[in-house]
């Protein structure tokens, strides 16, 4: 650009009296300013430029819209590889596991929040008691394990006249390659792979095979189920504006995956052929001497037993095959590739390995941090997307199979949209006695809550509390001293360990005055 700049003052300035004068760096930039607006003058960026070095790298550079670039033939054959390379790597089975298990664990709680406390305590134990029934945990998990491994994960909810809980609605479901537009409509418009949308994007209903495609009962029936909008959860990450179908997230790690494999078993491959007897046996003779090879014929090969000596005849030599593969590496190579895999996913290489024997403990707590504030992204976007769903569809049924309505202010409609909130595991902290005294120190200074504390640690701070107040009074009913109670909730002496205390603190003072 300074070039530039001076190439222009130099072409711009202008003779006065047989003298060069120089324009002013005011008018230098007006005209300046004025040759780029006539374009004359053009920046560019070095990633825009294509030359001979850079065109095979962008040789698959597109400018597809989203939906195009993945359609359903390229999401197909990503799910299929997906799959594949879950199914048969450990480590891409270890990773996506993980992300599950860390995302949903044991399953989240709900806690209502409305003003009626007995009914916010009759509702979410009732919640609770038809979350087990139909394993919903178990389904959010696979959810989220689909998501990642397929791009998406689909659920209808469904009644089930089968369970036992006096709600009959259930989750069921169904994997990706299910949902597809029929031929009549696969080039309407308004539908994107299964997904017919309304005038303003919204989508109005799914196409959903009553078989999968890879089914051995499946045949090219075309046959069809038509599931509306209010009965489908549709869980994928949309990457673009405009997509409207996911592709797995482990996306950019397959070639990698693929890679470690190819490496790992070109490390064994040269281990096992330093470990056996693999060589050329071969000779400088000339045809017709001691060592003839008229009648050898070439690339002939034979199979040498264990700890045996072997002859050759005269002229003729053995050379070992030497493993020139640097194994050494191998290593520090897996670390690299299985970092640069677990990056796609926001998770740390020590989580990705399982492994932090390389890691301090400031250096593993600062790498959690990305991991698990993708953590929290993940589990707001599925309490949005699944939870409060369901939740809106459990209630309405509740509330007419139990007969609330008559009994609370809230109607069903209005009982569906009422304040709650989940929780879900904690994450266990290296350090229980730090972090204790930390919480102590925030609630002292009241730049913390209970309800944020025990939020934390995926319960419910009311019923902790309920349980504490519970476990003192009945410790001190049967004279035991319990560990919270320090002179007991209104600041007397408790009954048992603590009276005694107590006395025998009296009479040490008596006998010193």
């Amino acid at each position: 650009m300074l070039k530039l700049l001076r190439k222009i003052k130099k072409n711009l300035s202008r003779k006065d009296g047989g003298s060069t004068v120089a324009l002013s760096e005011r008018v230098l930039a007006k005209r300046y300013l004025a040759l780029v607006r006539a374009g004359a003058l053009r920046g560019s960026y070095d990633a825009a430029s294509t030359s001979g070095e850079n065109t095979r790298h962008w040789v698959n550079a597109d400018a597809l819209s989203a939906d195009a670039a993945t359609s359903s033939d390229v999401r197909r054959t990503l799910r299929m590889r997906a799959r594949y390379e879950v199914a048969n790597n450990s480590y891409a089975k270890g990773i996506i596991l993980t992300l599950a298990n860390d995302c949903v664990g044991t399953g989240p709680n709900l806690q209502m929040l409305t003003d009626d406390s007995a009914l916010n305590k009759q509702v979410e134990q009732a919640f609770a008691e038809w979350a087990s029934e139909v394993r919903l945990a178990e389904k959010l998990h696979t959810m989220r394990v689909a998501k990642a491994q397929d791009g998406e994960a689909f659920a209808i909810m469904d009644t089930n006249p089968k369970l036992a809980h006096e709600v009959k609605l259930d989750v069921r479901l169904i994997e990706a390659d299910r949902v597809s537009s029929p031929l009549e409509h696969a080039s309407a418009a308004n539908s994107v792979d299964g997904i017919v949308f309304d005038e303003w994007g919204n989508p109005v209903s799914y196409y959903v095979l009553k078989m999968h495609p890879g089914a051995d009962t499946w045949r090219w029936s075309e046959d069809y189920i038509p599931v509306p909008q209010k009965n489908m959860i549709h869980v994928y990450r949309a990457d673009r504006p405009g997509q409207h179908r996911g592709v797995p997230e482990i996306t950019p790690a397959l070639p990698l995956f693929a890679q470690l494999r190819r490496y790992t078993l070109a490390v064994v491959t040269a281990a096992e052929t330093a470990a056996e007897i693999a060589g050329l046996i071969y000779t400088d003779a000339p045809p017709g001497g001691e060592a003839d090879v008229s009648n050898t014929e070439p690339m002939d090969t034979f199979e040498a037993e264990r700890n045996t000596i072997v002859t050759l005849p005269a002229g003729w030599d053995m050379r070992q095959l030497k493993a020139e593969q640097p194994s050494s590496t191998y290593a520090e190579f897996k670390k690299e590739i299985l970092n640069e895999i677990a990056r796609c996913l926001n998770m740390p290489y020590n989580i990705a390995a399982c492994n932090s024997s390389t890691y301090n403990y400031a250096s593993g707590r600062l790498d959690h941090q990305t991991y698990f504030k993708s953590i929290f992204v993940d589990r707001a976007f599925m309490a949005h997307v699944v939870l409060d769903r369901l939740l809106a569809a459990w209630l309405w049924e509740y509330v007419f199979e139990v007969g609330l309505v008559q009994s609370v202010a809230l109607a069903g409609v209005r009982l569906a949209s009422a304040p709650h909130q989940w929780f879900w595991d904690g994450t266990e902290h290296v350090d229980p006695v730090k972090e204790s005294k930390a919480q102590g120190t925030k609630l002292a200074n009241k730049t913390t809550t209970l309800a944020e504390e025990y939020a934390a640690q995926g319960r419910d701070w009311e019923k902790a509390v309920d349980q504490i107040r519970k476990e003192i009074k009945y410790c001190r009913e049967q004279g035991v001293r319990h560990p919270a109670d320090s002179g007991g909730a209104t600041g007397e002496p408790t009954n048992g360990d603590l009276s005694d205390e107590l006395d025998e603190l009296e009479e040490a003072l008596a006998e010193a005055r």
